[in-house]
């Protein structure tokens, strides 16, 4: 079995609805993201999957999150855009973007600072 492990970055603005503390305050981060898949084999080359691939669809998710007010999004509208959440997000739509290329999305890590990381998995 093979692990890969892909990163990616934006910056955004946030503010947690009911939280009693500062986090209720809007507020920003530049968030760090990594996602961990899994695959069986590899191919005739020696390589499970284009990394180049993997970051393009990365980055195709997270420049709808990048330099915007989360709270205002869709996704975000009901639920608090917690670091926890967004993890979900990703995860969600990085999912059912790797299918057809045989990889296990394993789980999605959102870092909001260098020492706070929430992860989402299945």
């Amino acid at each position: 079995m093979y692990e890969i492990l892909i990163k990616g970055d934006f910056s955004s603005a946030h503010n947690l609805r009911g939280y009693k503390g500062k986090c209720e305050a809007l507020h920003g981060h530049s968030w760090k993201v990594e996602a961990r898949f899994e695959k069986e084999s590899l191919n005739n080359i020696g390589i499970s999957v284009d990394f180049v691939i993997l970051k393009a669809r990365l980055k195709d998710i997270l420049k709808k999150l990048d330099h915007a007010y989360l709270n205002k999004l869709d996704v975000f509208k009901k639920q608090n855009p917690s670091a926890e959440n967004i993890a979900r997000i990703i995860y969600q739509k990085l999912k059912d973007s790797v299918r057809e290329k045989g990889l296990i999305l394993k789980s999605v890590s959102v870092w909001e600072s260098e020492s706070s990381c929430a992860t989402y998995y299945e």
